[in-house]
């Protein structure tokens, strides 16, 4: 079982071999997902009851996480002094089945003593080189991204 686990992992991080995730129905339209690397979440895909976050919500934060760590060690590696960062995305939908995504945008706001063209480069590279999800969401959507620097807190 262990061995299991670690082969499971090394897979996740290191990519290259095929991962695995599992999506069980627990009733009405609610299901448990657990990802390659053995996380669980729960998934509401009925609006109404939102219980959950739908699968197409998970969607719109895994963008917004994907962009945000490329963004994070990018800053890191160019020894800006980052105190926070939020990134705030917003969409719209295609009106008709597939409603995918058509229209993406995402507020960087972040907080520190930063370099405006360090944090304007380091948005760049995510957007057109490092996230994975901005990649596969360009394919039916325009996205599009603005920032803030707040200053220090202190």
């Amino acid at each position: 079982m262990a061995r299991f686990k670690f082969h499971l992992l090394l897979s996740f991080h290191f990519g290259g071999g095929m991962q695995s995730g599992s999506v069980k129905w627990i009733g009405e339209q609610k299901f448990v997902a657990t990802s390659p690397s053995g996380h669980a979440l729960t998934i509401d895909s009925d609006r109404a009851s939102n219980k959950a976050p739908g699968p197409m919500e998970l969607l719109l934060l895994a963008l917004g996480a994907c962009t945000a760590t490329d963004v994070v060690i990018i800053l890191e590696k160019k020894r800006q002094k980052l105190e926070s960062l939020e990134v705030i995305c917003s969409g719209e939908r295609a009106a008709e089945p597939p409603a995918v995504w058509t229209k993406l945008e995402m507020l960087y706001r972040f907080r520190g003593n930063l370099d405006d063209a360090a944090v304007k480069h380091a948005i760049q590279l995510s957007e057109d080189k490092y996230c994975s999800v901005a990649a596969i969401l360009r394919k039916t959507a325009t996205l599009s991204w603005r920032y803030e620097i707040l200053p220090p807190a202190s």
